[in-house]
Formats: C-alpha cells, structure tokens, sequence
C-alpha cells in the first residue's frame, strides 16, 4: 500500500492549473463574443488554415482533443456567429469542413493577441516564454499529454478483488 504524500497531488494542480487558465482565457476573450472552447477551435482553424489546411470537424477535434460532437455544436454557435463556415468536404459527403471567415479571422487575430498576453503572464514565474524553464516545463507537459491512459472500468475483472 503506498503512502499519500503530504499536500496536492500533480493531478490536482493540473487539474487547478487547467482551470485557472480556462477561466482566464473565458474572461478575456468574452468582449469579443468567445468561450475558451470557441477560441480552442477558431484559433486553431486559424493555426491550420496558415499551414495550409482546412480541417473537417474530426480532423478539428482530434487537433483540440474535444469530443467530436462538442466540437460540431461548436462549429454550429460559431457559424450562427458568423465567424466560421461549415461546407462539405470534397472528397466525403458525410464530412463537414470548416473555415474562418473573415470577420472570424479578425475576431480570431484579437483574441489570440490577448490570449498571448494572458499566457506571458503565467508563465512569469517560470522565467517567461523563452525561458529555459518553460521549455522544460512545455516538454513535460507534452509528455503527460501523451502518455496513453485506459480508464479503468468499475466490473473490470482485472481490477476485481484489488485495492485502490
């Protein structure tokens, strides 16, 4: 039987570190009409679409790592928003792909500036955005990011008869 050690767990600062940041990046991008969640997609179609690609919904989602569904009520509130637009994919009927618009793509510049500001403000303590530190700490987190987890199941007979 292991021993808890004293104070947070690391999954319970990444947990606070995550939320702290959601609720950051709420806050500053509301004045431009977004959610942490909207600004996950948009500024990503806007990544993409400067690397030459324009995503479907699936493709969006795996690169954020939300549900698809989530993603496509997303990419519906935003079109309803007119910052993005949903047309079929031209090699599958059944996929949809996504674009900024241009009033997405302005919206999109803004947000990303502020959410940059944001972001040099946490990452002071660790030296900054250049910073050595942060450079590790981005390579850790990148680690952990993919890192395979197996939930475990409740009636997993694996797992029967064991202790957690």
């Amino acid at each position: 039987m292991s021993k808890v050690p004293p104070g947070p767990t690391p999954g319970f600062l990444v947990w606070r570190v995550a939320n702290k940041w959601r609720v950051a990046v709420d806050r500053a991008v509301a004045p431009l009409g977004l959610t942490h969640a909207k600004y996950a997609l948009v500024a990503s179609l806007y990544g993409m679409r400067h690397s030459g690609e324009r995503p479907s919904q699936r493709e969006l989602a795996d690169h954020t790592g939300l549900e698809a569904l989530y993603v496509s009520k997303l990419a519906r509130a935003l079109e309803a928003d007119g910052l993005i637009e949903r047309t079929r994919h031209p090699r599958d009927p059944r996929a949809v792909q996504l674009a900024l618009t241009g009033q997405g793509e302005s919206v999109t510049r803004q947000a990303v500036t502020v959410v940059q500001g944001l972001l040099e403000q946490l990452l002071e303590p660790l030296g900054g955005l250049d910073a050595p530190r942060t450079r590790a700490f981005t390579d850790e987190l990148t680690t952990l990011l993919h890192a395979p987890l197996a939930p475990s199941r409740p009636n997993d007979e694996s797992t029967q008869g064991t202790t957690p």
